[in-house]
């Protein structure tokens, strides 16, 4: 489903959803972090969705990135807390969600790299090749926390 994103623009509409949410922060061995051109805005973004009732934050995180990427990765951390009312996504059918996603760190266990139809592209990147990547300010905030080691933070 679409979504056109806002963050702290006068013009927004206003937000008439709250859903918690996680995201992944995936550093393999190498050091680099996965991100994925997403579907629905065609920007760069990490793993994550919608928590799930009856699941914990560590399990959305999980089932979130293996749907996503095809990777089976180990919750070992926390980087952050993100709640910004000024962001938020409007989608066609007329839900407004404010931003609340509990932002985890992660590594890979297991799985192949794939597309999924969420995104178009994963892909891993070195810590300086995200400075150039089209992203949202929120997404931006994640993975700068962790790449200047910036954390754990509540924004």
């Amino acid at each position: 489903m679409p979504r056109r994103d806002y963050e702290d623009d006068p013009d927004a509409p206003k937000a008439n959803s709250l859903v918690p949410a996680a995201s992944v922060v995936l550093v393999d061995a190498e050091g680099r972090v996965l991100l994925q051109r997403r579907a629905d805005n065609g920007m760069w973004a990490l793993p994550g969705g919608k928590h799930e009732i009856g699941e914990s934050l560590a399990d959305c995180g999980i089932r979130e990135t293996h749907e996503e990427t095809g990777i089976e990765v180990e919750i070992i951390g926390f980087v952050g807390t993100y709640t910004n009312p000024g962001h938020v996504f409007a989608y066609d059918d007329g839900e407004v969600r404010q931003e609340y996603s509990i932002c985890l760190l992660a590594r890979p266990v297991d799985g192949r790299l794939r597309v999924s139809d969420e995104s178009f592209e994963p892909a891993w990147f070195t810590p300086e090749q995200t400075d150039g990547l089209p992203m949202v300010a929120a997404i931006r905030k994640r993975v700068n926390d962790w790449r200047d080691g910036r954390y754990p933070v509540v924004r």
